[in-house]
């Protein structure tokens, strides 16, 4: 398929992305080319042009408005003064990051029908060499030339009729796309996949749901574990001093109803440390054994090396979707940390291996059962950001409850496989926050609260500034240390995206996606 080429982009801009540019992130700050900044996930820019003392000065430098309804979750990638992002359902465009001027737009035919849980979403692109990789909601991988947008290759991850779709980045490991799938709400049987970037051909696939003879099967009763659940919707992380992929899987299925599905239900709300030339899982922890309350264990793994109580190790940070913050050893899985965030009324702690200690009547009943966190739990997808300057760990937050149900769950493929649906409480809407926490101790530093609950991922930078936004359409600044706002401007539209900032024509630029259109933020 051809994209529509406008513009030429210029020869000058194409330079290769090889994938020690990739590893080597940090080294160009003025770029962003991974989905979370680097490879272990900071969302964390070097940049300081823009700081606490001048963030004031932020205006808009200009506006992409997408030719979509669809909710815009998208993190755009920027490669030496190339922007390029992904606009609902499963178009690719490529613009100049300094006037948003756009080269070309890739936008992909799809059927009539897509089972989806939660709209025609995607959330980015991975790049490497002169390819651009996209996950698309008919459950292809496709690999674009990023001169001109035109396909290279496409290759079918799964069936899209039984509730299959892509939509997440795709992670660059090496020569390999690593791509998770989404429909756990359709009882999908969920699996994380590797392709060879050169041919599209599939390398090796982890099922995260074990099946006949696999470790971890005894888990499942009878038959659930051939619709158990466990999608991998959102990008994981990559450790090239473990040679290790992280990557977070979803809820078991069906949701609500634990019954047809009796055990642990590995590797549901999980994550898994895969060697990322085999695919061969190397450790799993589960968060949530026997999640009951559709807790995806899908949010971002943030790799860090740090002394930990005396001792230096590879950490792995993660807010969970369960209310809990945990602090991992990334090379053997070991629990090292975990403490509440937020309010929770379904467990008592946990364990000294991390398992959760149930609270008796926390689970769904056919009359509802009121349980802290509610159904998009304390903290959701949206990717958090740690500061290497602060050496705070900063996130969005969702205090609130929700009333959980259970009810009958006949699997019929491509139909909705869910056990019930929990419903609000009436007259306690919540509040939603943006939360600093020692990631070390899992102690509160500061709160920013919010008048919405938010679904914006957060960025971090050496200008001492933190980046976030609201569903009322407030994109703000925060100062690192403390919390105070500093600055705020409104795009008018929903945030359900993770900023990102780079460098173009010496001038640092702020990009955040709300409503349907890309904002970009300059000094002036």
């Amino acid at each position: 398929m051809k994209a529509l080429a406008l513009i030429a982009i210029p020869a000058g801009l194409l330079a290769q992305v090889g994938f020690d540019r990739i590893a080597n992130s940090g080294a160009e700050p003025h770029n962003w080319l991974t989905y979370g900044g680097n490879q272990q996930s900071w969302r964390y820019s070097r940049l300081d042009q823009i700081h606490t003392g001048n963030v004031k000065n932020l205006a808009l430098e200009w506006v992409y408005q997408m030719k979509t309804l669809e909710k815009v979750e998208t993190t755009p990638l920027v490669v030496d003064g190339v922007m390029y992002f992904t606009e609902p359902p499963n178009a690719a465009v490529a613009v100049d990051a300094a006037t948003g001027r756009r080269y070309w737009t890739y936008r992909r035919r799809l059927p009539d029908k897509i089972n989806v849980c939660c709209g025609q979403v995607n959330r980015g692109m991975a790049i490497l060499g002169d390819a651009l990789f996209l996950g698309t909601v008919d459950s292809y991988l496709v690999a674009l030339d990023r001169r001109t947008g035109n396909v290279l290759w496409e290759t079918e991850v799964a069936g899209r009729r039984t509730g299959h779709s892509v939509t997440a980045a795709p992670l660059v490991v090496k020569d390999k796309v690593v791509v998770g799938i989404a429909g756990g709400e359709y009882g999908i049987r969920g699996f994380l996949d590797a392709y060879d970037a050169r041919t599209g051909k599939r390398v090796w696939r982890f099922w995260t749901v074990p099946g006949p003879g696999e470790k971890g099967h005894e888990s499942w009763s009878g038959d659930a574990w051939k619709t158990g659940g466990g999608p991998t919707w959102v990008t994981g992380s990559y450790d090239p001093s473990t040679n290790l992929v992280y990557w977070g899987t979803g809820n078991p299925s069906p949701d609500w109803n634990g019954d047809v599905r009796k055990g642990d239900n590995l590797y549901t709300s999980s994550v898994v440390a895969l060697d990322a030339d085999s695919g061969k899982l190397k450790w799993h922890f589960q968060f949530t054994p026997h999640d009951l309350h559709d807790w995806d264990a899908v949010q971002v793994p943030v790799l860090v090396d740090a002394e930990f109580r005396g001792r230096k190790r590879k950490l792995m940070f993660w807010a969970n979707r369960n209310a809990f913050y945990y602090v991992l050893d990334r090379e053997s899985g070991e629990f090292l940390l975990g403490k509440p965030f937020i309010k929770q009324t379904w467990a008592e702690g946990l364990d000294d291996k991390g398992r959760p200690i149930l609270r008796p009547n926390s689970a769904p009943t056919r009359e509802g059962t009121l349980v802290y966190p509610g159904v998009q739990g304390g903290t959701n997808w949206y990717s958090p950001s740690y500061s290497p300057l602060t050496g705070l760990f900063y996130f969005s937050v969702w205090d609130y409850a929700s009333l959980y149900y259970t009810g009958d769950a006949p699997y019929v493929a491509g139909n909705r496989f869910l056990g019930s649906v929990p419903a609000g409480v009436p007259n306690e809407p919540g509040r939603g926050l943006v939360k600093a926490l020692d990631p070390l101790t899992g102690e509160t530093k500061w709160e920013f609260p919010l008048l919405t609950t938010p679904q914006s991922g957060i960025l971090s930078t050496a200008g001492n500034v933190v980046f976030g936004g609201n569903n009322e359409g407030q994109f703000f600044a925060l100062d690192a240390r403390t919390g105070k706002e500093l600055w705020h401007g409104n795009t008018g539209g929903v945030i359900a995206a993770g900023p990102v900032t780079y460098m173009v024509e010496g001038r640092q630029m702020v990009t955040i996606a709300a409503g349907n259109s890309l904002f970009t933020f300059a000094l002036r």
